[in-house]
């Protein structure tokens, strides 16, 4: 996990929150983390900073950041957290549950094209959507396709 600098504190105040210390270090450690943390590995990051943390203090800050727009979660069995706003999809791994960015021309142009058509056909007032990829990461290919030479070697 990377150190972010101060920035948190002008997020936060510039939305008019208040800098509280867990506030601002489960921020510090949504930004400092490409991981998708869940709220409970969040948890485990706040409390080596901030020992007496609770873990509905942690659940209950994450639910501001995101109504705030400091951070997005990501629904799912168990929702994680994200704090890039930047447009951007995800990819999951269907067998170990990692999370990952996809960015690039699928996150802008052709997303908004879908929107728009959408929204033409059916008169919906789309707000925002969501486009996931799922499938197995390379860690969990390489490991199946050693398995497999491992059962059929003589």
């Amino acid at each position: 996990m990377r150190t972010i600098p101060k920035s948190s504190d002008a997020a936060l105040r510039a939305r008019g929150l208040r800098l509280t210390g867990p506030r601002r270090v489960i921020l510090e450690v949504l930004r400092g983390t490409e991981s998708h943390p869940t709220a409970e590995r969040v948890y485990r990051f706040v409390r080596r900073r901030l020992p007496r943390v609770s873990l509905g203090t942690v659940y209950r800050n994450l639910r501001l950041l995101v109504a705030e727009g400091l951070a997005a979660e990501i629904p799912g069995p168990h929702a994680r957290f994200d704090a890039n706003m930047d447009a951007h999809h995800h990819f999951t791994c269907v067998r170990c549950g990692r999370v990952v960015d996809v960015a690039g021309p699928l996150a802008e142009p052709h997303a908004e094209v879908l929107r728009v058509r959408i929204a033409a056909r059916t008169g919906l007032a789309i707000t925002h959507h969501r486009i996931e990829f799922f499938g197995r990461c390379p860690q969990c290919r390489s490991t199946k396709s050693r398995q497999r030479r491992t059962r059929h070697s003589p």
